[in-house]
């Protein structure tokens, strides 16, 4: 069955969403950078702790997790860096 999204194996990283994990003292660089970044098709890759098995059972009725997908925590600082890049529409 086709899904109305995949992901594109062939796409790059692009550019940065916000600071890096350096800027934001989120890393040793050594133990993991958690990151946003966008693609060159415009999709986004975000790099984080996987706690999938953590919060699967722990979803509203209306999301899910596919077995080709992860739940990834980012921390909030990541995330606020990143707003101005992210457009509006």
């Amino acid at each position: 069955m086709k899904r109305p999204w995949e992901a594109d194996p062939a796409a790059t990283m692009a550019r940065r969403l916000g600071r890096s994990p350096e800027d934001l003292g989120n890393t040793d660089r050594v133990n993991g950078c958690p990151d946003i970044w966008e693609l060159d098709n415009g999709d986004i890759a975000v790099i984080g702790r996987d706690l999938t098995d953590l919060h699967k059972r722990q979803l509203p009725p209306d999301a899910a997790i596919a077995e080709d997908e992860r739940l990834v925590i980012i921390p909030r600082n990541t995330l606020i860096s990143a707003k101005a890049d992210i457009p509006d529409a």
